[in-house]
């Protein structure tokens, strides 16, 4: 099988052909292309992956072509992984600042930032999708570029169910949440749903038996884990779920929202001038072999261990603990999502695909995270009990939010966008959507359709 990397000089590429490395069954991808708008970053990217595979010391190693050229890099292509930054690190920051200066959240996939970057993006994605449907028309799309939920939306109009959107957020907290349970992640069942980056895990199902009832009566395993001590074992049991981590920016937006304006770097600020030493570093052409790996090994553990580190201020939990450093595991997700369609081997996944009915609060064509059934037909979400109303409330407040995004990246209505930011959540005036509007499209080149 033949995949293609799109953004495949992210810096989290690696974590994907790791994954690749420890696939030996007959039919696993044996090519991989790299494609990038930045030849730098594609060329540093293609040195770790090389390192990668000397250390692995496989002999069957995936071969690693690397293009700037989006139309070669899709020809054959069976799978399409979709990881792509518009405006970059640089862009991020941006948000984050913009925002924060209005006194409000600017997280890359939560609020005003999440609507700024999702502007940018979807007139991208849905350029993308039509180039797959014209040279790769066979090929499946694995789209983990933020705001996961819009972006697999937009891309969806153009690729239908052939589009499928995976976040490495649900997949963390069930792992944790199995474990302290006892039991295996692979045997649990995690009743799980909303949308990317807003879903709550309701129950968790061991040998038929719901145990998420036991631990959300004791309070010293409810803190003992990442989201347990982000939230509160009053608020979790108050709820009677485990919310998705990124929920706290909700629950708590204000305490949020302090602790960022009062930090002395934002996190894209933090990523951008960490990644800038990182592609430097690995882009030496005397850098000795194995030398790139190491630099990745060294900067992916500092950025991991800073994740959400000002939402664990506000909790008051310091750092993070050992068993939280884990990679959420969305490599291992798009691995086993492409081992089920491409084999068949029937798998059940927590995606983002398109409703059909799942949830009756939304329409048929919104995309949803919820427990999928995975074949060689694709993916088919599980039906699920209805949400409770404070979260039927905030699914379809920021669902109507993701559908002005998608109008006014296609009409290019600059009304509509104020209407994206004014109607969010979390910010709190028509007046101050309209200053991040005219804030954001003074920043960024890529708003510039908008009028």
């Amino acid at each position: 099988m033949r995949l293609t990397i799109l953004g495949g000089g992210g810096f989290r590429v690696p974590l994907v052909y790791g994954a690749l490395l420890g696939d030996h069954a007959e039919g696993r991808v044996s090519h991989v292309t790299l494609y990038d708008e930045d030849s730098g970053r594609l060329g540093a990217m293609a040195r770790v992956l090389a390192d990668q595979a000397a250390a692995s010391g496989a002999v069957d190693a995936p071969a690693v072509t690397a293009t700037t050229d989006l139309d070669e890099a899709l020809r054959g292509a069976d799978f399409v992984f979709s990881a792509i930054r518009v405006g970059g690190l640089e862009g991020r920051a941006a948000d984050e600042r913009i925002a924060l200066a209005e006194g409000v959240l600017g997280q890359e996939t939560v609020g005003a930032g999440g609507i700024a970057y999702g502007l940018r993006t979807v007139p991208v994605a849905r350029e993308i999708a039509r180039r797959v449907a014209r040279i790769a028309p066979d090929a499946w799309v694995i789209n983990f570029t933020n705001p996961a939920g819009v972006v697999t939306e937009a891309m969806a109009e153009e690729l239908g169910d052939r589009v499928i959107g995976i976040c490495d957020s649900p997949v963390g907290l069930g792992r944790r949440i199995a474990r302290l349970l006892g039991a295996r992640p692979e045997e649990a069942w995690i009743d799980y749903v909303g949308l990317n980056h807003l879903g709550w895990v309701r129950g968790l199902r061991i040998g038929g038996r719901d145990e998420l009832p036991r631990l959300l009566a004791d309070t010293r395993a409810l803190e003992s884990f990442e989201e347990g001590r982000l939230f509160g074992a009053e608020w979790l049991r108050s709820l009677g779920a485990i919310p998705n981590e990124y929920l706290h920016y909700y629950y708590f937006n204000r305490d949020t929202v302090r602790a960022y304006q009062e930090v002395k770097q934002t996190r894209g600020a933090f990523l951008r001038d960490q990644q800038r030493g990182f592609y430097a570093e690995a882009g030496r052409p005397d850098l000795a072999a194995g030398a790139a790996l190491s630099a990745w090994d060294r900067t992916r553990a500092e950025r991991e261990a800073t994740y959400m580190a000002e939402n664990r201020e506000v909790a008051g939990v310091g750092e993070r603990d050992e068993s939280d450093l884990e990679s959420g595991g969305y490599e291992k997700v798009a691995l086993a999502l492409m081992r089920a369609v491409a084999r068949d081997e029937r798998a059940t996944l927590i995606l983002n695909v398109r409703n059909r009915g799942t949830l009756a609060a939304l329409d048929a064509e919104a995309v949803i995270e919820v427990p999928c059934l995975v074949d060689a037909n694709g993916a088919h979400p599980v039906a699920v009990d209805p949400l409770p109303l404070h979260a039927v409330g905030l699914v379809t407040s920021v669902k109507a939010v993701e559908r002005e995004v998608l109008e006014a990246a296609a009409s290019g209505s600059r009304a509509s966008a104020v209407k994206a930011f004014a109607l969010h959540p979390l910010v709190d005036s028509v007046g101050v959507a309209r200053r991040l509007m005219d804030g954001y499209a003074a920043e960024h080149r890529g708003l510039g359709y908008l009028r």
